[in-house]
């Protein structure tokens, strides 16, 4: 993905570096964000929720984890992190863990993406992951709905000014 490249403000006000996810115009639902501190000051993630069912709970959660992110962190079987966010959205709070994992080939425009397909214990919730030529970590958890190949083509870096406070 040679597209994307870190940011280089001196003190951003958000992450330093490119969000990719889907643009909130073209989503028709609510779109909530979330940074994730670090005790410095600077963003260790950003996560997107993506709600579709008019209040009662996101359909999809799309995580950007930058290298040495805590976050990022997680054992063989433990879910990753957007999907608990998921989960503590729907309030729904079963143990759920990764039972398998499958690494499957997708081109996104001109770039050839390696997804890492994870299937969970909880059927309703589809998870994939990738990583990006910046080392961000993608993670896609959706509820109820299949992630299929032309999500891809809808992810593209967000605007920095979406991000910044104040």
């Amino acid at each position: 993905m040679s597209f994307l490249r870190r940011r280089s403000a001196p003190t951003p006000a958000g992450p330093d570096f490119d969000v990719l996810a889907m643009d909130p115009g073209d989503w028709p639902g609510n779109l909530g964000a979330g940074l994730l501190p670090a005790p410095d000051g600077s963003c260790q993630g950003v996560f997107l929720r993506y709600d579709l069912f008019g209040g009662r709970g996101p359909a999809m959660v799309i995580g950007n984890l930058p290298e040495g992110s805590p976050a990022r962190e997680t054992g063989e079987k433990d879910v990753p992190f957007e999907v608990a966010q998921l989960l503590l959205a729907l309030e729904n709070d079963e143990d759920i863990e990764v039972v398998e994992t499958e690494d499957v080939p997708v081109m996104q425009g001109d770039n050839l993406l390696i997804v890492r397909r994870l299937k969970l214990s909880e059927s309703r919730i589809s998870c994939v992951q990738f990583d990006r030529s910046d080392n961000v970590l993608v993670t896609i958890a959706a509820w109820d709905r299949p992630i299929t190949d032309d999500l891809y083509a809808l992810l593209k870096p967000l605007p920095a000014e979406l991000f910044q406070q104040g």
